[in-house]
């Protein structure tokens, strides 16, 4: 689902069945100049949030962002979207606080430029990452700090002009694995491996020390926009995507 109304709004519930993940695209170049429409349903602390970016660009993104999430969560469960607790893991991943109807409704965030990525599922744990595509930085160091050997292997057999798209490939991979277990980067980068290839089904190769973990998610790419890449994480299969 895609989102670049400035006047966007829910008019229905929206119904999540436990056999969806459902992927929301938000272009904040479009949404963000709402900025005080959005910033009416944030909560205090949000707004505090807001407040400390330096420029007014990610201020408005980041209003943007957070506003649209709790209007779609509040489709999801059937409540105002101003009403919404979410609370904070010891890594900071975001949750929301159990609503008296029981409903589970798991939510990830990523954003970079002008795409935000909402993701969607009902008790699932899933993780999102998008990233902007660019070349000005030192990719190969990077990835010499960060990734495993098998993806160092896997980055260095592709060519010079393909290279940087496979880094971030593995990066919003790896982001994505990471988010959705919730960990952080206490779980160390090299203990687990990604594809790098476009479009693989399922980009989770192998995971350390317990193999067996590889096998209760399900990692792979999704669509974002032109010069971006992006990466959905969910547990457990027998899934489809909504996006």
């Amino acid at each position: 689902m895609n989102i670049s109304d400035p006047a966007f709004q829910l008019r229905t519930r929206i119904a999540l069945p436990e056999d969806e993940v459902h992927l929301w695209r938000i272009d904040l170049a479009a949404v963000a100049q709402e900025e005080q429409r959005w910033k009416q349903i944030l909560s205090a602390d949000e707004q505090e949030r807001a407040a400390r970016f330096h420029f007014s660009r990610d201020r408005q993104c980041f209003t943007a962002t957070r506003g649209l999430l709790r209007t779609i969560l509040a489709g999801y469960i059937d409540s105002d979207p101003s009403e919404l607790v979410f609370s904070y893991s010891q890594r900071e991943k975001p949750s929301l606080t159990p609503s008296p109807t029981g409903s589970q409704v798991e939510f990830n965030v990523s954003h970079s430029g002008t795409i935000a990525l909402l993701a969607f599922a009902r008790g699932r744990a899933l993780g999102v990452d998008v990233e902007q595509l660019r070349d000005n930085f030192d990719h190969d160091t990077i990835a010499h700090r960060f990734f495993s050997e098998e993806e160092q292997r896997q980055l260095a057999a592709l060519s010079p002009s393909e290279r940087y798209h496979g880094f971030f490939r593995c990066w919003t991979r790896k982001e994505a694995y990471i988010k959705a277990q919730g960990t952080g980067l206490s779980l160390p980068l090299h203990q687990f491996d990604v594809s790098l290839k476009p479009q693989e089904g399922n980009a989770l190769l192998c995971t350390r020390p317990d193999p067996t973990e590889a096998a209760q998610w399900s990692l792979q790419e999704v669509p974002a926009a032109e010069g971006y890449v992006a990466a959905l994480c969910v547990r457990g299969r027998g899934w489809s995507l909504k996006s």
